[in-house]
């Protein structure tokens, strides 16, 4: 018997297509302020931040260091526990009037892990998957559950990472 794999479905997004999704996002957050503030979910959380904050007008952001994955060169996979390395700030509180930005939602891990440190913030991102979209309250695009997306900081173009290791 042959096992004939399939290719896994992917997503490669430009700069362009990130910007427009996340200025999408910004008009559906609107109207749902004011913030305080944004909370950016490291790493992939960084870029989003920075667009809806501009767009948002809002100039506090805050960042939470969160580990979900353990890099295996072209395949990540999840780690075995979600770890945060770096909380949010005591300002934060609760998350009350504040916006948690990342940029996908994959398997609802890290939102779960954040929603209990700011059970009140408003949890945001361009994407979400089907497992971690009920853990927004707003998104912009739903891809299916095995689509792999490829970003545009994480493109073939872009140097590799500079060092190994220390991750800091």
């Amino acid at each position: 018997m042959t096992v004939t794999l399939q290719p896994r479905p992917s997503l490669r997004l430009s700069w362009d297509e990130l910007q427009r999704d996340a200025k999408a996002l910004a008009r559906q957050l609107l109207g749902l302020g004011p913030w305080r503030g944004i909370v950016a979910v490291t790493r992939g959380g960084l870029v989003p931040a920075a667009i809806l904050a501009r767009a948002l007008e809002i100039r506090l952001i805050e960042t939470v260091c969160v580990v979900a994955y353990e890099p295996d060169d072209y395949n990540p996979r999840p780690a075995s526990e979600t770890t945060v390395i770096k909380p949010p700030s005591m300002r934060v509180g609760d998350g009350g009037g504040w916006l948690v930005v990342d940029d996908l939602a994959d398997t609802g891990r890290t939102l779960g892990t954040l929603r209990k440190l700011m059970p009140k913030a408003h949890f945001a991102a361009i994407y979400a998957k089907p497992l971690g979209q009920p853990l927004l309250d707003t998104y912009v695009t739903r891809v299916s559950q095995d689509t792999w997306i490829y970003f545009p900081w994480e493109s073939a173009q872009m140097a590799p990472m500079i060092t190994s290791g220390s991750g800091g």
